[in-house]
């Protein structure tokens, strides 16, 4: 009997732990009025967007509102001048992860939303945009559109992240999976020491078949274009320092004419670099004799590329530099300089004195641009 009571008394105490332990449970309240007003950029606007100033557009409105002053999340939509907003071409957050209202839009995203909607670059055309506000589940469209009229850049609005050349006109021959990788100089910028020979070529953003192609029209002022038409060489086989420019759409091709190592106290190049292939200049052996001054006997050196543009000094990063024994790789590093005669030069080890020396310079696209100087 005791014990039937004990579970009794035990039952009834877990049954009130339970009761006490209970909480009520609210219903969310996603009621939610849409954003009533746009506030900038006005409707109508024009923009004429020039990515490379970094400068953003900010868009702004007025806020949405709710019975309970519970979170609300914005995101401005960008769609085609006939689009409902079912199926915008691009949604961007607000500021502030979601909950301002506002959002700072780049001139960058701007450009790739006019390409999204179809405008064409080096063309004008008219996107539309409004504000989604969501609670939730719940989301809703503002009740005001506004219109804008982009003129975009020559250029991509989504420039590769990479670059490489093939064709039968390079060194890589006409297999893309053997593509010649590009130095990657900026965003949407690359560049390339090599040489053409007659035949053609293709750009893309991937070794192999399945990357995007790009080709150069020469009839229409060198311009960078998306397509697999073959840019064709013609004549004899030169080398070249090919830069290209994704964010103008802009080619050049500099012919590199022959690289000469310069010796400051001559004020004189000493020796000629050959093209020997895969970006990388080399020379015969050198005779070097250091200047004979009251002081001492000189050493300094630097190099110089011969382009039909003119001259081009390619020297140290430092002003004034000591001897190269016990030095970083970092010494060695090539970068363009002044045409001074003493400034951003490099001095020969001691012992190429009165002998000869091997040079080697090499405009990679892995890693700095380099050399390597070699008394055998």
């Amino acid at each position: 009997m005791k014990n039937i009571k004990w579970l009794t008394l035990l039952a009834s105490a877990i049954l009130l732990l339970f009761t006490s332990c209970k909480k009520d449970v609210k219903t969310l309240n996603l009621n939610l009025t849409p954003v009533e007003h746009l506030a900038s950029p006005e409707n109508g606007a024009s923009i004429s967007l020039q990515p490379a100033t970094g400068a953003s557009i900010v868009f702004t409105w007025t806020a949405a509102q709710t019975p309970d002053s519970g979170l609300i999340l914005y995101e401005i939509a960008f769609d085609k001048p006939d689009g409902d907003f079912s199926h915008p071409v691009y949604k961007i957050v607000s500021d502030g992860s979601g909950v301002q209202t506002q959002a700072t839009v780049t001139q960058k995203d701007l450009n790739k939303i006019a390409a999204l909607a179809g405008i064409q670059s080096s063309a004008s055309g008219s996107i539309k945009w409004a504000v989604s506000a969501s609670k939730a589940t719940n989301e809703i469209i503002s009740g005001e559109t506004r219109t804008l009229t982009i003129e975009r850049p020559a250029g991509f609005a989504t420039v590769p992240d990479a670059l490489y050349l093939y064709g039968t006109a390079t060194e890589a021959g006409d297999h893309p999976e053997n593509a010649i990788p590009m130095k990657k100089t900026a965003d949407g910028v690359f560049e390339l020491y090599t040489s053409l020979a007659a035949g053609s070529y293709l750009l893309t953003d991937q070794q192999g078949s399945a990357g995007t192609q790009y080709y150069i029209d020469v009839a229409d002022h060198d311009i960078i274009k998306l397509g697999n038409t073959p840019t064709e060489v013609a004549g004899a086989t030169k080398t070249f320092r090919l830069n290209y420019d994704f964010n103008v759409a802009t080619s050049q091709a500099t012919e590199i004419q022959s690289v000469g190592l310069y010796m400051s106290a001559y004020n004189s190049e000493i020796g000629q670099l050959n093209y020997a292939g895969n970006s990388t200049w080399e020379s015969d052996l050198i005779p070097v004799v250091f200047y004979q001054f009251s002081w001492g006997r000189d050493e300094r050196y630097k190099f110089i590329l011969h382009t039909p543009a003119g001259l081009e000094y390619w020297g140290s990063q430092n002003a004034d530099n000591i001897p190269p024994a016990g030095q970083p790789d970092t010494y060695f590093y090539l970068l363009p300089v002044t045409n001074d005669q003493w400034s951003n030069t490099y001095k020969f080890d001691p012992s190429a004195d009165n002998h000869s020396v091997k040079a080697d310079v090499y405009f990679k696209a892995a890693g700095p641009y380099t050399h390597k100087i070699t008394v055998p």
